[in-house]
């Protein structure tokens, strides 16, 4: 017997379990699948060490899906967002550009948390949510569409039919491949190190970047860890670079990671194993098939920089819900498929350039493009009212984002 529902989920990583929650509250019956069951705990194996910044836009769309209340107890905020250029002959930072969010806003400019703890809190909102369905072990498998509805097989056989399908299934998505949507994708040569330092100096919530070559060392800020500052770290660099660094022993990792980082926060402790995790951009062709759109890594994959990744995701989900919304008895029509795609496409097309863009600056070498990196950036965030513009564009917000969105 084939099951029903409003809307199917393919993935329930941090992007597929927030729409689940969001399209849940809003009170549509969904059903989300994912061939592994979430990691919730740090010390699991296959724990997700990242940490994910949501920014202020993103956390309406957290309130608006009942988790804001779950994640906010755990949540470091980020006040200001310090970009380092640290590419002299030694370390040492050479230029500093401070973006605070107090020159455009009322509230910090987002919220950091460990994506492990992003999915334990988001399960707990999932088990309040009685229309809400999450089965793990269950995969996509085949998808068929028809005008009136999708029609999805899963990994066991079974089948539910869906007015809307949506792909939140990861950069290799299935369900992207079985509409038949292709992608561009951009590789650097470049991985990233994901870990937990603590250090002496606290971190006042500053988030920094710390330019120097092979891509940006970034510290954002985590609540405090046995009595000490804590931060996440993301250190990107060229593969064979991150393959020697992950194999040192502690103390001469440590060591590394310290001078890397311009030794602002003072000598850095690891406080977790450390992951590595592969840098690509990549952006799908189409964002949306018949009855169904996609979001997240299924439709844009970008380096680790300005934080925005996730909260594209959130974008996605936040145009999506207001569709949706409009087409209530069935969520799944041209009209959200296809206007999903318009409004969204461009929109992540820009971003993913800039920030490849970004990227490959941040890679510089050779000491003159250094040097040339240098005097751009302090051309470009040397004046108050730049700054200010590219803070809004960064958040995606208007010319004021007032205490609503934060305290």
């Amino acid at each position: 017997m084939r099951e029903t529902t409003d809307i199917l989920i393919s993935g329930g990583g941090v992007a597929g379990l927030t729409a689940a929650c969001a399209l849940g509250t809003a009170g549509f019956r969904v059903i989300c699948v994912d061939p592994a069951p979430p990691v919730t705990s740090a010390e699991d194996a296959g724990a997700d060490l990242r940490t994910t910044a949501f920014l202020q836009p993103s956390r309406s769309v957290l309130e608006g899906a009942g988790l804001w209340s779950h994640l906010a107890p755990h949540a470091a905020p980020l006040q200001v967002m310090r970009i380092i250029d640290a590419g002299g002959p030694t370390p040492e930072a050479r230029l500093v550009t401070d973006f605070d969010a107090a020159d455009i806003s009322d509230a910090p400019f987002g919220w950091n948390l460990p994506n492990w703890l992003l999915r334990r809190e988001m399960l707990a909102r999932i088990a309040e949510l009685p229309q809400v369905s999450l089965r793990t072990g269950l995969g996509f498998a085949r998808l068929l569409t028809r005008e009136t509805e999708a029609i999805v097989t899963l990994s066991d056989g079974s089948q539910v039919a869906a007015r809307l399908v949506i792909g939140a299934d990861g950069r290799e998505s299935p369900l992207r491949e079985a509409l038949g949507i292709g992608a561009r994708s951009f590789r650097y040569g470049q991985k990233a190190l994901a870990f937990a330092v603590t250090h002496p100096h606290p971190h006042r919530n500053v988030s920094t970047e710390v330019h120097r070559s092979g891509g940006p060392f970034t510290l954002v800020p985590l609540p405090d860890r046995d009595g000490s500052p804590a931060s996440a770290v993301v250190w990107m660099e060229s593969g064979a670079e991150v393959a020697r660094l992950a194999a040192l022993p502690v103390p001469e990792f440590e060591a590394e990671m310290t001078a890397r980082s311009s030794g602002i926060l003072g000598p850095l402790k690891l406080a977790s194993r450390r992951s590595v995790w592969p840098i690509i951009s990549r952006i799908a062709d189409r964002m949306s098939g018949q009855r169904s759109v996609l979001m997240a890594e299924a439709a844009h994959v970008v380096p680790p920089i300005g934080a925005q990744g996730l909260n594209m995701s959130l974008a996605d989900l936040a145009c999506l819900l207001e569709l949706v919304g409009n087409h209530r008895q069935d969520p799944g029509l041209p009209a959200v498929t296809e206007a999903y795609h318009r409004r969204r496409h461009r929109e992540v097309q820009a971003r993913v350039t800039g920030i490849d863009l970004l990227n490959r600056a941040s890679m510089a070498g050779a000491q003159p493009l250094r040097d040339l990196r240098a005097r751009a950036l302090d051309l470009l965030y040397g004046a108050r009212p730049v700054r200010q513009a590219l803070m809004r564009a960064g958040l995606g917000v208007g010319p004021k984002a007032g205490s609503a969105a934060g305290g």
